[in-house]
């Protein structure tokens, strides 16, 4: 069984920017906090090993390229969950090949923001099929622009884009191995998919479950705190303790560890709404330190507790 990794929040820090062996000073966290975090995480990922944690089944989980990329080889291919950041791409091609032989037959985006689907134009160009929400298509159809840190995303070039879509659930078989791929209302965006591989016992989450930091919800683009905890709670429903749980950022989990990232949201969420229906502004709110409880499990990545505030405060 895959247990969380509980490590220190300067680790958290490194991992989130893809640097998982550099011991980031304490210091630098306040200052990583301050930063346009997609600059930040851009800029790491220019440089940052990718790392291969094998797993069991033919799975592998890749990190080091924004968010996590999850690889499953078959007989006749490989099946992918999410593709990185552009320019890791020399990087993650070599951890690709790392992981065993065969071409990417199918390439699965959890959601459409750039950390996950950056990667989509060059696995296009191997042949693989690209799988997604109807509404990450749409998204990365347009240039997207997110206000939280000002920066614009260009569309995805047309052969990048998803060509199979899931409106609510679609099932593949994938060498005689089931992949049921499912989607629930909003959750940290409105493009938010599962993967679930029931013979393996393996489910690939993305953003709905950010192991160990605080996550990023996406209210622009449909995502809500409530609509967060419904997701992880279907995942909850779906998993037993000995699944193995990939988060869309952060180490490999397990149901307990999910239920603890349950908490916090939930916690957070109740003290955030029990204030701000008494009248509070959200910077009153922030300055009640609603997160306060939750700070050194969570609050060690580039998401920083004020942050975190905001977004819950906005979807309630």
């Amino acid at each position: 069984m895959h247990q969380n990794f509980d490590v220190g929040r300067t680790t958290l820090v490194a991992a989130m920017l893809g640097l998982a062996a550099l011991a980031v000073h304490s210091s630098l966290l306040a200052e990583v906090q301050k930063l346009n975090a997609i600059k930040a995480i851009n800029a790491a990922a220019a440089t940052a090993e990718v790392t291969v944690t094998p797993l069991r089944d033919g799975f592998s989980v890749l990190m080091g390229s924004g968010g996590n990329i999850i690889v499953f080889n078959g007989k006749s291919g490989k099946l992918m969950i999410d593709s990185g950041i552009a320019v890791s791409q020399p990087r993650v091609e070599a951890a690709l090949a790392r992981t065993g032989p065969g071409k990417i037959k199918y390439l699965i985006n959890t959601h459409h923001h750039w950390d996950h689907t950056d990667g989509n134009s060059w696995v296009a160009k191997t042949g693989a099929t690209i799988i997604a929400h109807r509404n990450t298509l749409k998204h990365d159809s347009v240039d997207v622009h997110v206000d939280d840190w000002d920066v614009t995303f260009k569309a995805l070039p047309p052969d990048a884009r998803p060509s199979v879509l899931v409106d609510r659930e679609k099932t593949l078989d994938f060498d005689g191995n089931k992949v049921v791929i499912e989607h629930f209302a909003g959750g940290h965006t409105d493009s938010d998919l599962w993967v679930w591989f029931p013979r393996q016992d393996v489910i690939a989450v993305g953003d709905v479950f950010w192991n160990g930091m605080y996550p990023f919800i996406d209210t622009q683009y449909g995502g809500d705190i409530d609509d967060n905890i419904l997701w992880v709670d279907k995942v909850l429903a779906k998993v037993g303790p000995n699944t193995i749980i990939i988060p869309g950022h952060g180490a490999v989990a397990d149901r307990a560890a999910l239920a603890e990232y349950r908490s916090m949201l939930v916690g957070v969420r109740d003290k955030v709404a029990a204030l701000k229906k008494e009248g509070k502004s959200v910077e009153q709110i922030i300055a009640a330190r609603p997160t306060a409880p939750f700070d050194a499990r969570y609050g060690g990545a580039v998401i920083a507790p004020d942050t975190f505030t905001r977004f819950v405060y906005r979807g309630l």
